[in-house]
């Protein structure tokens, strides 16, 4: 998404929101500006093709659920040049593929000191192309405060959004910023961040996600167990197995040892039989000699 269509209204809703000194890097304010010193250009890169102000949206979440908690990101500011950048606004602008929508539903805040414990809420504007447009630095009422970054240096700018309850579901946004130089009744566009994509749900869909990965675990957890005791149950089959072949064995010995011994027996009869005979034949012969003695 390009910022075309709403740039000239967000540069509008940059100057007649902000107004007052700059805040500093850290959060300490700034001096306060002449007339002459509110109109000079301060951030100004050698490159004038390029924005000095390198901008860059990370850290947020996929998703958010309607009526939700705040989840935060971060706005980095990075400034390219060896000038010292002040009066320095970046203005988130939303765009809901829906065009649904509302200002009041998106729930933006930013922390003006370094430490992050300070927050102060944004007040979105609605465009004629259904766009929400909404300054850091501007409290909608006359006061605020912008930006200094000085040369070379990065300002990591802390937010945190939530949409109320009421915001339509599920709705695809897609969330940028345009940097804005306040300079008098005037302001000059120096920066533009990446896309910032995510979803506005009603958390039914992270519910089913979880109970589906939940399940996908369950079933992974569950065929590891399976197969384990598949292995456990094939190592006792086969340990039984063993143990049986063993005893089979003892029992094909046991038959074969028999048989041996009975064909053994068999051999030996007939010569057993002649050596009985033999003694009867020498005990008759003996009895005789003794009668005829």
């Amino acid at each position: 998404m390009r910022l075309c269509t709403c740039l000239t209204l967000a540069l509008a809703t940059a100057a007649a929101l902000v107004s007052g000194p700059a805040a500093a890097l850290g959060g300490t304010p700034g001096p306060p500006l002449t007339a002459a010193d509110d109109r000079r250009p301060t951030c100004v890169g050698a490159d004038s093709s390029a924005f000095p102000i390198r901008t860059r949206i990370h850290g947020g979440p996929a998703t958010y659920v309607a009526g939700g908690g705040f989840h935060t990101w971060a706005l980095e500011l990075t400034n390219t040049t060896s000038r010292t950048c002040g009066n320095i606004h970046p203005v988130v602008v939303l765009v809901d593929g829906a065009r649904t929508l509302k200002r009041t539903q998106p729930q933006l805040e930013f922390y003006e000191d370094a430490k992050g414990t300070t927050s102060r809420p944004v007040t979105f504007e609605r465009t004629e192309s259904d766009e929400l447009v909404g300054v850091l630095g501007g409290d909608g009422d006359g006061g605020g405060t912008g930006f200094t970054v000085p040369p070379g240096r990065t300002l990591t700018v802390k937010v945190r959004l939530s949409l109320t309850s009421d915001a339509a579901v599920p709705n695809d946004v897609v969330a940028n910023a345009a940097v804005v130089e306040r300079r008098g009744d005037d302001s000059e566009w120096v920066g533009e961040s990446n896309d910032y994509r995510f979803r506005i749900t009603d958390g039914e869909e992270e519910e089913e996600e979880a109970g589906e990965e939940e399940e996908e675990a369950a079933k992974d957890s569950g065929g590891a167990a399976d197969g384990d005791r598949d292995r456990d149950a094939d190592g006792d089959r086969d340990a039984d197995g063993d143990a049986d072949g063993d005893r089979e064995a003892v029992r094909d010995r046991q038959p074969y040892a028999d048989e041996l011994a009975a064909s053994g027996m068999r051999e030996a009869l007939p010569y057993v039989t002649g050596l009985l005979f033999l003694s009867a034949g020498g005990l008759l012969i003996a009895a005789v000699r003794r009668r005829s003695g």
